[in-house]
């Protein structure tokens, strides 16, 4: 083997071995001081109760929005909102008008979630066709729970049952 093979060899080595040492110190760094917060999330939390208030219509104005088609009416006895009744976020209420909501971490998610066991794209909660509203875990490393069960598959959400990602506990009401 030649000396300047040799030499791109060792060149080589040298930077993904600084390479793994820098990825590691970020590991380390982000573990000690957790992720960035950006005053964005903040503006969110305050910000989507006024949000879910101005979503809310009343429903002789969805028929009259939607056409008079009916499209969007819901069955009676159907949840109309999403509670966050535990954790960070505790009172923060979303009006569900059958769009999906996204929990997680990320900051384009519908639920900002500053939660350590939360993942960037942890669930989403979504409406079937039947007018059912159903949760569905996105892959997450801890999991999403509904009742105290671990969802495995897209599963349809009792009224008033907690849904647990980390320590945030969020349920669908009247």
């Amino acid at each position: 083997m030649s000396e300047l093979t040799l030499t791109v060899m060792r060149l080589g080595f040298l930077a993904v071995l600084w390479l793994f040492v820098i990825v590691a110190v970020q590991v380390i760094r982000s573990d000690l001081f957790g992720t960035r917060v950006t005053q964005r999330g903040a503006a969110r939390r305050g910000g989507s109760e006024a949000r879910a208030q101005r979503q809310a219509a009343p429903p002789q104005q969805q028929r009259r929005q939607d056409g008079g088609r009916g499209n969007n009416r819901q069955r009676r006895g159907a949840p109309t909102k999403l509670v966050v009744s535990e954790g960070s976020l505790t009172g923060t209420t979303v009006a569900l008008q059958g769009q999906t909501i996204s929990l997680g971490r990320a900051h384009d998610s519908t639920i900002v979630l500053d939660d350590d066991y939360a993942s960037s794209r942890h669930a989403r909660i979504y409406p079937d066709r039947d007018g059912q509203w159903i949760v569905e875990d996105l892959g997450s490393t801890n999991g999403t729970y509904l009742d105290r069960t671990r969802l495995t598959t897209p599963t349809p959400i009792p009224l008033g049952a907690p849904i647990r990602i980390g320590k945030t506990v969020i349920e669908l009401r009247k």
